[in-house]
Parts: C-alpha cells; sequence; structure tokens
C-alpha cells in the first residue's frame, strides 16, 4: 500500500534521492526546503526545521495534501566545520539546533498522527562521523551522534504502537560536496574504506526504503552504516 512520506530536507544531495525512490515505488513524496526548486512529482513544502511554528506549517500542508504523514524521514541538516579552540558557542549550538534539535521538532509533529494510526516509520539520517569522529567537526558529530540516542529513545516509547525509529549512517557518498575534494584527499579517504569506492546516493535511498517498508516491520532502534565498511568495529 502507497504511503505519505515526509523527507526534510529533500531537494538535493541524499534528501532528493531518498525522496525519489519512495516516489519511484508509487509513494506521495513531500520534501522540505527553504525556497530552492523541488523535482517533478515532488511536493514542496517550505520549512525551517529550526522553527517550530515552520515545522507545524510544513506538516498541516503536508496533511492537506496527502493526509497523515506515515514515514519521516529526518534529513535535514547543516555543517560548519573548524577546529575545537576556534568553535564559537554559536557554530556550535547552530549546527545542533538544526541536526539534532530539528529532528526532535519534526519527530515530535509527527508522533500524533502516528499514535492515532498505531502505524509509522521514523528514519533518522546521521552520520559515519557519529561513530568515527573526525577533526574539525566536534559539533557535527556531536549532532549526528545525538540522533542516534533520540532515535532508540522513540523506539523504545512507542513501540507498542507499532511505530518504529532507525538511523541510517551513511560514509562518504559520492555528492556535490565531495566532487570539491582534492584528488589527495579523496585518495585517502578511499584508503580507508574497505570497498574501494564512495557510495551512491541510491544505495542510500535504498535503505531507507526499506525500513520504511513492511518488511522491516519488526526492525526498530537499529543503526545502519552505508559505509563500504568504514565504520565496522566501532
Amino acid at each position: 500500500m502507497n504511503k505519505t512520506v515526509l523527507v526534510t530536507g529533500g531537494n538535493r544531495g541524499i534528501g532528493l534521492s531518498i525522496a525519489q525512490a519512495f516516489q519511484a515505488a508509487g509513494d506521495r513524496v513531500a520534501v522540505t526546503h527553504r525556497g530552492s526548486e523541488v523535482a517533478d512529482g515532488l511536493l514542496g513544502v517550505r520549512c525551517d526545521v529550526t522553527d517550530e511554528a515552520s515545522v507545524d506549517a510544513a506538516f498541516s500542508a503536508v496533511e492537506a495534501e496527502f493526509g497523515r504523514v506515515e514515514v519521516l524521514v529526518s534529513n535535514a541538516g547543516i555543517t560548519d566545520d573548524t577546529l575545537l579552540m576556534r568553535m564559537g558557542e554559536d557554530s556550535f549550538n547552530r549546527v545542533l539546533d538544526a541536526n539534532l534539535t530539528g529532528a526532535y521538532r519534526v519527530a515530535k509533529r509527527a508522533t500524533p498522527g502516528m499514535l492515532k494510526a498505531r502505524s509509522g516509520r521514523m528514519v533518522f539520517i546521521s552520520s559515519v562521523v557519529a561513530m568515527m569522529g573526525a577533526p574539525g567537526q566536534a559539533n557535527y558529530g556531536a549532532s549526528k551522534a545525538g540522533l542516534i540516542g533520540l532515535a532508540r529513545s522513540i523506539a523504545r516509547e512507542l513501540g507498542g504502537r507499532n511505530i518504529t525509529a532507525n538511523v541510517v549512517a551513511p560514509g562518504f557518498i559520492d555528492t556535490d560536496m565531495t566532487a570539491e575534494m582534492t584528488d589527495e584527499r579523496r585518495a585517502t579517504i578511499l584508503a580507508g574504506v574497505p570497498l574501494k569506492r564512495y557510495g551512491a546516493v541510491e544505495e542510500v535511498a535504498e535503505v531507507v526504503r526499506f525500513l520504511a517498508s513492511d518488511a522491516a516491520a519488526y526492525v526498530t532502534g537499529a543503526v545502519l552504516p552505508v559505509d563500504g565498511g568504514l565504520s565496522m568495529g566501532i
């Protein structure tokens, strides 16, 4: 049965690939954005996940068009990299607000509809940095690691109502961001990846779609790395 899916930050990169994978499967898909164009066939709703009223308005727009959100993919996020000794509290707080508190806001807003239906899927897009850490990314790593605690708490709290909460942790994925790296930096990264290649956005999307499917009905509180083996053993 086709479902109503909301992907935050679904207008580009990994988020767009996730949205398009659901769309290709016949689901009704909405994506949040902050003023960018949205791909054909997707319902675009303007949303700032750092603002509770904006989140509420976005959900209301989706509900008016498609009905309640049955699958929530919390993907929106930012980076603001700098070494710890140079990182200001504003940088740390801004990244946590967007990446972690923003995920809390959208999960909280999705919960009443899922509870009423006694069914729902939440998938949080974390990062390999949550497990491994990275120089210059104390704020980003903390925010992405926090998603694991958030998802697992939701899994325990809402599991009795047939609501699952899982985490996908991508590694180095071929995106516009990684394309800007120097050849030397790319080679250094790939040296630590057992599969010796970057991942494709479609490979992340298919894992997310699995977690939202009926086939994953007994999977909750899981953290699934999509990283070519980079973080194994951590």
